[in-house]
């Protein structure tokens, strides 16, 4: 979730460069969906992340192939889609194992494919996308297995969406101290409108969905407003290095795939670690 927040105007674009109308029906569509999946047929909530993430992976792809960095994506979204199904039905075990056996594969896939120039990068670039997001995003899977599993799914995904209005919010308001070059537009203002709103929304939602303690709402939303703001810095990171702007444009007001995941898969493992821990 890009960082459009200091010296902007609420009621457009302005210098955010976001179509806000837009962004607001996307992300109402967005939500309505994955309600509407997540308390009726868990597994087709499973099917609209697997798409999802999937999207967001081919972005991610072809964003590597601008730099002559080849990732194969047939067995990458192979490897998605069995990590998902690992998560769900086995569990953590499985999924390791299984991320572990597409990593595998990948390096044979690229010995085999394209000659020894450029091994070492193709081959880590691969895993890497293995890794980020569709092996992060499989604990969302992870998160769904208990019987409570749409309230925790719900609470993950209200928090990080929370991180960002906040974000947004504070620093349109109140953002004039520049947090880091990486994401000029980033605020410290915009990241303590983060942590508020994360704290709030997590408090709640933990102690009316799952009836634990406000503290542990508490410590869920901090933990989710740092590292999506990190997230946030990773993909800054990626485009920056591979000299693009933007990894997608699929999304009117938002961006990309990787625009909306890119927090999402960072918060992802300590989010399922803390309700794990405490639930």
């Amino acid at each position: 979730m890009e960082d459009r927040t200091a010296g902007t105007s609420p009621s457009g674009g302005g210098r955010t460069g976001r179509n806000l109308p837009a962004a607001i029906a996307v992300g109402a569509g967005l939500g309505a969906l994955v309600l509407v999946t997540l308390y009726t047929i868990k597994e087709l909530f499973l099917l609209v992340l697997v798409a999802a993430v999937g999207v967001g992976t081919l972005e991610l792809v072809k964003a590597f192939g601008t730099r002559g960095i080849k990732v194969p994506a047939a067995p990458v979204l192979a490897g998605l889609v069995v990590m998902q199904a690992a998560a769900y039905w086995g569990g953590a075990v499985w999924l390791v194992a299984s991320f572990a056996v597409f990593a595998f594969v990948l390096l044979v896939w690229r010995m085999f494919s394209d000659g020894t120039d450029g091994f070492v990068r193709d081959g880590t670039a691969s895993v890497f996308t293995l890794f980020y997001p569709p092996m992060l995003a499989a604990f969302a899977a992870l998160l769904l297995r208990p019987e409570d599993g749409d309230h925790r799914v719900l609470i993950f995904i209200a928090v990080t969406v929370a991180s960002d209005i906040g974000g947004y919010a504070a620093g349109v308001l109140f953002g004039r101290h520049k947090m880091t070059a990486i994401s000029p537009k980033k605020t410290w203002e915009g990241f303590a409108g983060s942590v508020v709103a994360c704290v709030a929304v997590g408090a709640w939602l933990v102690s009316w969905l799952l009836h634990g303690e406000l503290w542990q709402g508490a410590v869920i939303g901090a933990l989710a407003a740092l590292l999506a703001t990190v997230g946030d810095l990773i993909e800054s990171m990626i485009k920056r290095d591979l000299g693009i702007k933007d990894l997608g444009s699929i999304l009117p007001g938002h961006g990309g795939l990787m625009d909306r995941l890119d927090s999402l898969v960072t918060t992802l493992v300590p989010v399922w670690i803390l309700m794990t821990l405490f639930f």
